[in-house]
């Protein structure tokens, strides 16, 4: 139940990340999402006693790098692509990481190469070609090269997550050198882009994406600590799910039969890929938590 509301809510936070596309930079979201996760993190920080202080800061660098690009990306393709077909090329994270376990395989010589690794990032990969081709416009390129590189990057960032794990550093310190390095960010990219015109409705939706977020990944986190890694890798596939009817009932979105198909085949994928990481005992966190 916590990963299916978890995965309502990170499609609600899509919801809101496109309405204020129209009002502020993807840069601009980023910046208010990260101080929610910000403040937050430090008041849990406070309430469990802990420090904020860490040994590690270029592993917390790099890890805060590659997520916050993630997540810059990925709202920035939200703004411009169907909302279905954003969510879907973020959910692609999980064949990402098989294939980033496949080359680590193939540098290291390793002879045991899994080939229904290989199939999954192949079929993984012809789903994206349907999903993209029948639904983004000439128009919408960019956006679509952004959504598949955010997964690419949040990928990354997992991988980073799970060494700072196993180096003792706690969740909430984590979070806060993220949603920092987010502030960092966002900030920086409104020297560029400038501050958008703050409005009633588009504060709201900024206070609505940090909450939303903030929210779905305590119920994510906790889910994958009581549950089943697998059984929550399928569940919360309904991200999607969620996406494609809030795509139909707010914004009138239709989606091809071929990308359909083409979305199934992500799914399948990462299905794959996180039971076969599982069995290798290399545990793929889940889509979303950059």
């Amino acid at each position: 139940m916590l990963i299916l509301c978890a995965s309502l809510l990170f499609a609600s936070m899509g919801v809101c990340v496109k309405l204020a596309s129209e009002f502020y930079a993807a840069g601009e979201i980023v910046f208010y999402r990260s101080a929610v996760g910000l403040v937050f993190a430090a008041l849990l920080a406070r309430a469990r006693g802990g420090s904020l202080r860490t040994t590690v800061p270029a592993m917390h660098f790099w890890r805060s790098l590659c997520g916050v690009l993630a997540l810059g990306l990925w709202f920035y393709a939200i703004g411009g692509l169907p909302l279905a077909t954003a969510v879907t090329l973020n959910y692609m994270s999980s064949v990402w990481m098989a294939l980033f376990l496949l080359g680590g395989a193939v540098v290291v010589g390793s002879a045991q190469v899994d080939a229904r690794l290989v199939a999954a990032v192949l079929v993984g990969f012809a789903g994206v070609a349907m999903v993209l081709r029948p639904t983004i416009e000439h128009a919408q390129l960019w956006h679509g090269l952004a959504g598949l590189l955010s997964g690419m990057l949040a990928a990354l960032a997992y991988l980073q997550v799970t060494t700072l794990g196993r180096r003792g550093e706690p969740e909430y310190r984590i979070v806060f050198y993220f949603s920092l390095g987010g502030v960092l960010a966002g900030a920086l990219s409104m020297l560029w882009t400038g501050m958008g015109a703050h409005t009633l409705k588009g504060a709201a939706l900024l206070l609505a994406v940090g909450l939303l977020a903030t929210m779905a990944q305590l119920m994510m986190t906790r889910a994958y600590a009581i549950g089943s890694t697998l059984s929550n890798a399928g569940l919360q596939y309904f991200g999607i799910l969620f996406a494609v009817g809030y795509g139909a009932l707010l914004f009138g979105e239709r989606i091809p039969w071929i990308a359909v198909l083409g979305m199934l085949l992500i799914v399948l994928a990462g299905l794959v890929s996180t039971w076969l990481g599982s069995r290798a005992r290399h545990t793929l966190p889940s889509p979303n938590e950059v």
